[in-house]
């Protein structure tokens, strides 16, 4: 709704058909921008540096005078990397070009403030502040005023933005999940950071192992591990008594490595390797000790099943080895 939306309105004044988005966007937002393009509209996709941030620079540098939108996610879904919000609002402003960001993994977990930040569009979904699935919202910037053309049309609900009758019992849940969501916000943070804390320093002391995505600009609820010399499906079937992911549930269908991890830099061998934990408002304290045995034991039992492991314990450098096809 938001990318499409101000694209289209653009398009009537002819001039401004340029997209400005990141490599480890959401597939919403990415595939958002391919139909564009087969519409005939400009996209950049921005590289991400090792950490998963974008580069200011290569940002500013990508900005064209037919630039008419910004697209970065806040936090992001696989790594939980945290982008330079304000760093990049206050850059769109003084160019004036629309700046959406999804906000999916961020609001109500993060202080987000959109006049602070110079966001113009902002994605929310419901389920991940707790509330129903099948609801979300889209904040619209009043001042200065930011149009976009609907994608649905008929009868005029949400100002004529999306129209379709409003499901009253998922608004009034999201409004409830929102508000819990802000009065707990400051004791979540201060306890998921405590639990991801534990995790990560407990599967980072195990052999070959390491976290993906920035350790600083980070939010600690998602919390994404390499395991070396371990095939990630298989852990996942062998952990099959915890929620886990070998990525985003939304391209679960896929068997590629992660597009988010080979952005970053990862091999195919390690993206494949990765494992994303997610910790929430009720994780517990039993549970991070049940997950850091589990996995330390599996792991270790994977790889003594692996050839690999043993050439690594008899210290072969695999880069050396010539594997020959049969």
């Amino acid at each position: 709704m938001s990318v499409k939306g101000v694209a289209r309105f653009y398009k009537r004044g002819g001039k401004k058909n340029h997209i400005i988005t990141c490599q480890t966007e959401h597939k919403c937002v990415l595939d958002s921008c391919r139909h564009l393009q087969d519409e005939g509209y400009e996209v950049t996709y921005l590289p991400v540096q090792s950490d998963g941030r974008i580069s200011m620079e290569e940002l500013e540098a990508a900005m064209r005078p037919e630039t008419m939108l910004v697209s970065i996610m806040t936090v992001n879904n696989e790594v939980g990397v945290v982008q330079p919000m304000e760093e990049i609002g206050k850059l769109c402003r003084s160019r004036k070009i629309a700046f959406h960001t999804d906000g999916a993994q961020a609001v109500g977990k993060i202080p987000l403030d959109v006049n602070k930040m110079n966001i113009d569009l902002m994605s929310i979904s419901a389920h991940k502040i707790y509330g129903p699935k099948g609801i979300g919202a889209c904040y619209v910037r009043r001042r200065p005023r930011v149009r976009i053309d609907p994608i649905i049309s008929g009868g005029g609900q949400e100002r004529g933005l999306r129209s379709g009758t409003i499901a009253p019992p998922l608004v009034i849940g999201f409004g409830e999940a929102a508000r819990i969501a802000k009065e707990e916000m400051e004791y979540d943070t201060k306890r998921i950071a405590s639990l991801s804390k534990r995790l990560s320093d407990g599967l980072l002391a195990m052999e070959h192992t390491s976290l993906n995505g920035s350790a600083i600009h980070h939010y600690p609820g998602c919390v994404n591990i390499s395991f070396a010399y371990v095939e990630g499906e298989s852990l996942l079937m062998a952990l099959k008594d915890i929620a886990l992911s070998s990525g985003s549930a939304c391209t679960s269908a896929s068997l590629e490595p992660s597009y988010v991890l080979r952005a970053l830099g990862n091999s195919d061998e390690s993206a494949h390797s990765s494992i994303r934990f997610g910790i929430g408002r009720f994780t517990t304290d039993e549970e991070i000790d049940y997950v850091l045995k589990a996995v330390s034991e599996r792991v270790n039992f994977l790889r003594e099943l692996s050839p690999l492991w043993e050439l690594v314990q008899e210290g072969v450098d695999l880069n050396t080895i010539e594997w020959s096809q049969h």
